[in-house]
């Protein structure tokens, strides 16, 4: 399957404030690319954010992983190919939701299955990534950064910290929640509850797979495995935590209490698009996929 994305000219700068909700999306190729009004008054860019990234916008709809995995293999494998010929290229991130779907890492024991995988309620995928089993579904806002470190810095220590601070800022930001990170852990938690789960591939210092924040979601699946290998801890969502916090001080927080997942979701989205650019100081430019990519999305 042939993926290939092109290019729009119109940049969206991630630190502007919306000055409207966000417009109906539009659809090619059966996805969905995020479209909204931003007032260009109120444009403020950092001094320090001067790199390039392409925005690969599909949150709007689920995407099957199979799909969204080659994806991001087909734009390594172009990525490759420009640096072996000395070619600049911006960096890519995808950011979407995935239909129901349990996924393993490479080193990943069946041990963290509380099923039989013959007899599995989802598809079970083995990946490249690091990490344990995991489970994707509707509500979960799932990012993949296709990165080259060369241009950030070549430390996967320090490239999977910026991801937990991107969640860790979304989540103080946009709701106020507190979330921190665990020493023997990675990921990000409220408490024994993990909200964000991280796995990651890097080739020839191009990083894919990513990061997956749990926003409103039906959190059921995870009872089914042991999430991450991580015993004795549990897992949460964005709209867990605001439903258990009923003294609300915060006219914000009421605000997303009272929100249906959509706007939960829309809300998180615009936020993790914001960090992501700030904690990496890269501006994103909107990308199509183009017509050569199927419309099936199961």
């Amino acid at each position: 399957m042939a993926f290939t994305v092109t290019p729009r000219s119109t940049i969206i700068y991630p630190t502007c404030k919306y000055s409207s909700p966000p417009s109906k999306p539009y659809s090619r190729c059966g996805f969905s690319i995020y479209c909204c009004s931003i007032d260009l008054q109120s444009i403020s860019l950092a001094s320090n954010i001067s790199g390039r990234c392409e925005l690969v916008d599909l949150h709007e709809e689920l995407v099957s992983y199979r799909k969204a995995w080659d994806l991001q293999k087909a734009i390594v494998k172009e990525k490759k190919v420009l640096i072996e010929t000395n070619q600049e290229f911006p960096d890519t991130v995808i950011v979407l939701q995935h239909h129901p779907v349990f996924t393993l890492g490479t080193g990943s024991s069946e041990q963290y299955l509380n099923f039989n995988v013959q007899n599995s309620p989802y598809d079970v995928i083995r990946t490249e990534r690091g990490g344990e089993v995991t489970y994707h579904g509707p509500g979960q806002l799932v990012m993949y950064p296709i990165l080259n470190l060369r241009n950030h810095k070549m430390d996967l220590h320090w490239y999977l910290r910026a991801l937990e601070e991107v969640v860790i800022r979304v989540l103080s930001s946009a709701f106020t929640i507190k979330a921190s990170r665990l020493q023997k852990h990675t990921g990000v938690w409220v408490g024994d509850q993990k909200l964000a789960a991280i796995g990651i591939r890097v080739s020839n210092w191009i990083t894919y797979h990513g990061l997956a924040l749990n926003v409103a979601m039906d959190l059921s699946p995870f009872q089914r495995i042991v999430p991450c290998g991580i015993r004795g801890r549990g897992v949460g969502s964005i709209r867990s935590i605001l439903e258990k916090d009923q003294a609300f001080n915060n006219s914000t927080r009421n605000e997303m209490y009272t929100a249906d997942d959509s706007l939960l979701i829309d809300f998180a989205h615009r936020s993790l698009i914001q960090e992501f650019s700030e904690v990496f100081q890269l501006n994103l430019e909107p990308r199509l996929l183009s017509s050569s990519s199927s419309t099936d999305k199961e």
